[in-house]
């Protein structure tokens, strides 16, 4: 008991700090999934989970404090080869269906054989890979993936507690806490996300130990419990699978057309969103755990079963896609001379040379008249200029004889006519 509650908190604060630290790498690295088209998430959180939830189950199983037992140690080594194909996919981008034999191989490693039997095991590889994967599609909204993981991973800790799995136990706590460390930088506004590295493998962990737990009992009741644990994830494929095929809509491109992205088309916040979602799980795991420790009817499952058929059909109504893009016109690119058409070449004697020549004389006729027109506009009289008295030059005017002579004459008459007067 002292244990478990030291190895929560240690996991707690170990994947808290771890997130913190490889936030920073995975920017510089361009590790990110763009939410609202915008903002910039880094996906190594989940990374951060793998690596707590593993160091502090393997220290405890070491010490001896805590052994996790051979069936559990497999199940962990399985988990952590998922997390690695997970990261590998988030750094290199892989196909769909190289996480679904990865996730199926690892599974084909966990299941009890002994106490399921061959079909029943076929099935529960089936399961594990689903819910797997399906965790993988819930981390497409901020706080939704920890939220919905920590109310699941208590609730299959209690189913395993109840078939007295310490070792199972102990693990799965260890889990939830590492989850609850990694929300406290993923709740809305995230500042990390889970990515497909932690996503893979928080859903492997926890479906993995919910057939364990469930092996050895009636298998239709199990089928009801296994689903109830993991009806929200359930009911998101659900939604989207549904959703695409009747938009005609590849159903593995990314769309926002998930639960989240619905219910916030709906006007609900993101804190909101993530609290709705946390709510439902948590009625849907406290129905599977009681009905997998006998306390209620096994029919109860068939109304979460209800409520997980309804609420998406219900929310298809909720438009995400919009209109179709108008798709702008290809250019056509230019056809190579040798395959055009040759111009057509009237011939010389043709109706269209006629035609030329009878009216070339004309043509020139015009440009003749024309030109004549021009030139006549040219030629035009013009009004005389309207010339002022001469001015005479500065040279003239100062000169010493110009005004000497002119004063000289005139004073000379007058002069002589005065004289003769007075004489005669």
């Amino acid at each position: 008991m002292l244990y478990g509650i030291v190895a929560a908190a240690t996991a707690l604060l170990l994947a808290a700090v771890l997130a913190a630290l490889l936030r920073v790498p995975a920017l510089r690295l361009g590790l990110i999934d763009r939410r609202q088209r915008q903002r910039r998430v880094p996906l190594f959180g989940g990374a951060a989970v793998a690596l707590a939830t593993c160091l502090v189950s393997v220290a405890g199983d070491w010490t001896g404090v805590a052994p996790l037992g051979d069936g559990i140690e497999v199940l962990l080594v399985a988990g952590g080869a998922v997390a690695a194909l997970g990261l590998v996919a988030d750094v290199w981008r892989l196909k769909a269906r190289f996480l679904v034999v990865g996730t199926a191989v690892a599974a084909a490693f966990v299941v009890p054989y002994g106490d399921t039997g061959p079909l029943a095991a076929a099935v529960g590889v089936g399961w594990i890979t689903f819910v797997a994967l399906a965790f993988r599609a819930l981390d497409h909204a901020d706080g939704v993936a920890g939220t919905v993981g920590v109310v699941t991973a208590f609730g299959v800790a209690a189913c395993v507690a109840v078939e007295v799995m310490d070792g199972l136990v102990v693990l799965l706590s260890v889990l939830a806490a590492a989850l609850t460390g990694f929300l406290m930088h993923n709740w809305p506004p995230a500042r990390v996300a889970l990515g497909t590295c932690g996503s893979l493998f928080a859903g492997f962990l926890l479906a993995a130990a919910a057939v364990i737990a469930r092996a050895g009992h009636d298998p239709v009741v199990g089928a009801g419990v296994l689903f109830a644990l993991t009806a929200v994830a359930g009911a998101d494929v659900l939604l989207v699978v549904v959703s695409r095929r009747l938009a005609g809509r590849p159903l593995l491109r990314a769309a926002p057309d998930h639960l989240a992205h619905r219910l916030r088309r709906l006007g609900l916040t993101p804190q909101g969103v993530s609290v709705l979602l946390g709510v439902a799980a948590f009625g849907a795991v406290l129905v599977g755990v009681l009905v997998h420790g006998g306390w209620a009817d096994a029919r109860a499952v068939l109304w979460v079963a209800g409520v997980a058929a309804v609420v998406p059909l219900g929310l298809l109504r909720v438009s995400v896609y919009g209109p179709p893009r108008a798709r702008a016109p290809r250019p056509r690119a230019p056809r190579p001379r040798e395959a055009r058409a040759p111009q057509r070449v009237p011939p010389a004697d043709g109706p269209r040379a006629r035609r030329a020549r009878r009216a070339r004389p004309a043509s020139r006729e015009a440009a003749s008249r024309g030109a004549a027109s021009r030139e006549a506009a040219s030629r035009e009289v013009r009004p005389a200029p309207v010339y002022g008295p001469r001015r005479q030059p500065e040279a003239a005017a100062g000169h010493p004889e110009f005004g000497v002579r002119r004063a000289t004459s005139s004073v000379s008459s007058q002069v002589n006519a005065g004289l003769r007067v007075r004489n005669g």
